[in-house]
Order: structure tokens, then sequence, then C-alpha cells
């Protein structure tokens, strides 16, 4: 099975082959963590203000095994 790579891939894998430090690989975790953090936090607050995301929900799915979840 051969995989192919969407122009996203390439260009990614492209941009990241020019640095191969810890420190860049560290950087990039933090730059993707803070970025998709950002994205939840927006979409979680929507949850929020429309009133399908409320503590009640929240408690019920702090009692929830994620783990199982698929």
């Amino acid at each position: 099975m051969t995989t192919a790579f969407n122009p996203i891939q390439i260009h990614l894998l492209q941009m990241f082959s020019l640095d191969k430090s810890q420190d860049g690989l560290k950087e990039l975790k933090d730059v993707l963590y803070r970025h998709y953090s950002a994205r939840m936090e927006e979409r979680l607050d929507t949850l929020w203000q429309s009133g399908k995301l409320d503590q009640q929900r929240l408690d019920e799915i702090n009692q929830m095994d994620l783990h199982q979840l698929k």
C-alpha cells in the first residue's frame, strides 16, 4: 500500500526538514498546542453561549470514561 501525501503534508515535510533540533520540535509543539487550544476555547465558548454546554453537562462528561468513546 502506498501513501500519497496531499499538498499540505508535502509542504509541512519540506518546511520541517530545515530544523532537526529538539528545540525546534518543542517550539512547534508549543505553537500547535496554543493554536488548537485557542480554537477549542472559541468553540467551547460558542457552545456555552448557545446553551448546548452548561455545568450539568460538564459534570456528566467528567464522570464518563472518555477512553471508551469511539
